[in-house]
């Protein structure tokens, strides 16, 4: 099975801050990127995966400060454990940088002089919020308050997560200081912008037309953002910031999220310098042999990654992505990550516990190439890693291997009924789905190839003609040679995923697994090593121990300020939502009972171009059960935000038929007098969709 033409392929994930230890959220992105990357490798085109540390901004300023030591302590200090969970993880950097480097600060002026020379750079003067206390200007992060647009409470100073709004931290409305607690002042400064508007047209044509972007960030960028003139990019920061100060603009600091980027380009310069090679090849346009580029990030960095990072780069005459490949966020047990119940788990504290490969696999099983989020629920996952790993894949092994440690593989393949080459012709689809970043749907082939292969072992039970003798040894040594096979073949095609069981696979019988193309033909008269244990089954005593030392970790509430812990709370909530709106007449238990309430999951959401307020909602009640549900909730909530949330639906509201399509049920929501929008209401953590609400 060829896999030429071969391909250069130049992958990224999202830099992350040194200013925060890695956690599992983190690797959703970074162990999907690997698999990717892997699986390119092993397929034998030249990839390059590349990544470094995000080091500049007031952060890491402001904790260097509060530490008594420099900026450049505290990144090499992160850099180390950032780099420590990698390797933990098997997540393997081709080169791994950082963007408080020379090579990034000559990038950086080299992209800068791009936009100074097409006169895309104005200034202007501009109200920024200023910490009093802290004595600083505030980056976005650093603020918190009710968003603009959509009235959220306790959204950061540049992004809403309910709507997905962009905004400048002067326009947040109550905004707080996260640095000290305190309402900052608004202060004049000079800053420097990126006007992109220029680039308008290119962008519009870019992200509708490329092929770059899967079709739901396409449609929200042109709903939301080209559908109206592209504001200015606000690209400096005065001092005091910690970051490169801008040549031509004494005073002046490049924004953290205009030289982060540019440190994709940084790396792919410090990894061309060590192997003899010019960063042109990679990320210039035209040559014979263009380099694909592609982005690995969450869906909250999309507007940067798909608006101003292809602007810089087409003024600067760079190769645009190829790809911007866009994951959801990590919850778990359904719920967001939380400190308290101990679900916010470090990437350290994981290795401490728990075999790394086991979520690489989980995580592959539930990775499906869309925006998606992805729910680490913790049962399926003892459930699932046991079962599939260690009680389809590596059971395959541990049963038969023994029988083959003296004799070897049989010296001609046998008969085995068409398995292998069934599995062998199944290279393709699992390719196809790898390359689609469908991880899930890959896993879910294998695991088919290894219920056909562990069917045939059941069928032949060797350990039974282990005991009739020497008359029948050689039926033994073909059942195994055939069940060692089906095995390898297997973990080469988990081997993006699931590296060390790769190589141990490649110890025990066949030489390190090194090609995709060794799926394709069985090996036969080779010897067999001892086996040695390989994947262990997973307790939920490790899980608990997880789950204990999280929330050990985890900093104590803060008692309430100007009272103690035991005080009772008092609340001033107004009259006005019940006056109007008063209570319907009374019902009885029976009436009641006729409503079923339900937990559901939103997993798709999009807008009803036709409708004014209507969003077509599609709910999953858990397993296959999903409905379709036209919800008046326009305006108040963004699609793409929406997908994954945990609502409550009314399940047996009968189906309506609207102009849009049937409407198969209701969700339930809050509004009123008084109210600036609609409030989906959502269960009590631990809930799972199809529960009913009594």
């Amino acid at each position: 099975m060829p896999t030429s033409p071969r391909r250069r392929i130049l992958v990224t994930s999202a830099l992350p801050y040194a200013n925060g230890h890695i956690h599992l959220g983190h690797l959703v992105e970074y162990i999907q990127t690997d698999i990717f990357v892997r699986f390119q490798k092993l397929r034998g085109h030249e990839c390059l995966y590349l990544c470094a540390d995000d080091t500049h901004g007031t952060a890491i300023m402001i904790r260097a400060r509060a530490e008594g030591r420099s900026e450049q302590e505290l990144i090499a200090e992160m850099r180390a454990a950032h780099l420590a969970d990698f390797n933990g993880f098997q997540v393997a950097f081709d080169h791994y940088g950082s963007t408080d480097n020379p090579s990034n600060r000559r990038l950086c002026a080299e992209v800068w002089g791009a936009l100074r020379s097409k006169g895309f750079v104005v200034s202007r003067d501009v109200q920024q919020l200023y910490d009093p206390v802290a004595g600083t200007f505030l980056a976005d992060r650093f603020v918190k308050g009710t968003c603009p647009r959509c009235r959220a409470a306790d959204q950061y100073g540049d992004t809403c997560e309910q709507c997905g709004a962009t905004y400048a931290p002067a326009d947040v409305i109550d905004p707080v200081s996260t640095l000290s607690g305190t309402r900052p002042d608004v202060r004049s400064a000079e800053h420097l912008f990126v006007t992109i508007e220029a680039l308008h047209a290119f962008l519009a044509e870019w992200t509708q037309s490329s092929g770059a972007l899967d079709p739901r960030i396409a449609n929200y960028l042109a709903r939301h953002f080209l559908g109206e003139p592209l504001r200015d990019w606000d690209i400096s920061r005065p001092a005091p910031y910690f970051g490169f100060e801008i040549p031509d603009a004494p005073g002046h600091y490049w924004y953290v999220w205009f030289d982060a980027p540019i440190g994709y380009l940084a790396a792919t310069a410090e990894w061309c310098e060590a192997h003899g090679q010019t960063i042109d090849a990679w990320w210039r346009r035209g040559g014979d042999t263009p380099a694909e580029i592609h982005h690995f990030i969450g869906k909250d960095i999309v507007y940067f990654h798909t608006l101003f990072w292809p602007a810089m780069l087409e003024a600067a005459g760079l190769a645009l992505p190829t790809k911007v490949r866009v994951h959801g966020f990590l919850t778990v047990n359904g719920e967001k990550m939380s400190k308290s119940r101990g679900t916010f788990v470090l990437a350290r504290t994981w290795l401490d516990h728990v075999d790394p490969s086991s979520l690489r696999y989980y995580y592959a099983s539930k990775i499906s190439g869309g925006i998606d989020d992805l729910d680490l629920n913790l049962d399926e996952f003892l459930a699932k890693v046991n079962a599939d790993l260690v009680g389809k894949v590596v059971n395959l092994a541990s049963r038969t291997a023994r029988w083959l440690e003296g004799t070897g593989l049989a010296e001609v393949y046998p008969d085995d009924g068409g398995l292998f080459a069934k599995a062998a012709a199944e290279a393709d689809e699992i390719a196809a789905a790898y390359e689609a970043g469908d991880f899930a749907r890959a896993m879910r082939t294998i695991m088919l190839a290894a219920d056909r292969a562990n069917a045939y072992v059941d069928a032949e039970q060797p350990w039974k003609l282990a005991k009739q003798g020497p008359e029948v040894a050689g039926r033994l040594r073909d059942v195994a040679t055939v069940a060692l096979n089906l095995f390898r073949q297997i973990t080469v095609y988990l081997a993006p995923v699931l590296p060390t069981l790769a190589e141990q696979a490649g110890a025990l019988v066949g030489g390190p697994i090194r090609s995709w193309d060794e799926s394709q033909s069985p090996r036969a008269g080779l010897p067999v090593a001892p086996f040695v244990p390989m994947m262990k089954r997973i307790d939920r005593q490790h899980i608990d121990a997880v789950v204990a030392a999280s929330q050990h970790a985890a900093p104590q509430e803060p008692a309430p300020t100007g009272g103690t812990m035991m005080d009772t709370p008092t609340h001033a909530d107004s009259g006005e939502p019940l006056a109007a709106e008063p209570l319907a007449p009374t019902c009885t238990i029976d009436d009641f009972s006729k409503i079923d309430l339900r937990v559901a999951r939103i997993v798709a959401a999009e807008e009803v171009p036709e409708a004014k307020k209507l969003l077509k909602l599609t709910v999953s009640l858990g397993g296959d059960a999903t409905r379709t549900v036209f919800a008046g909730i326009k305006g108040f909530h963004e699609p793409a935000a929406l997908v994954g949330r945990v609502v409550v639906v009314v399940a047996n509201l009968a189906p309506r038929q609207m102009k849009f399509g049937l409407s198969e049920g209701m969700v339930v929501a809050a509004s009123g007098a008084g109210a600036s929008g609609v409030y989906l209401l959502s269960p009590d953590s631990g809930a799972l969709p199809g529960m009913r609400l009594h």
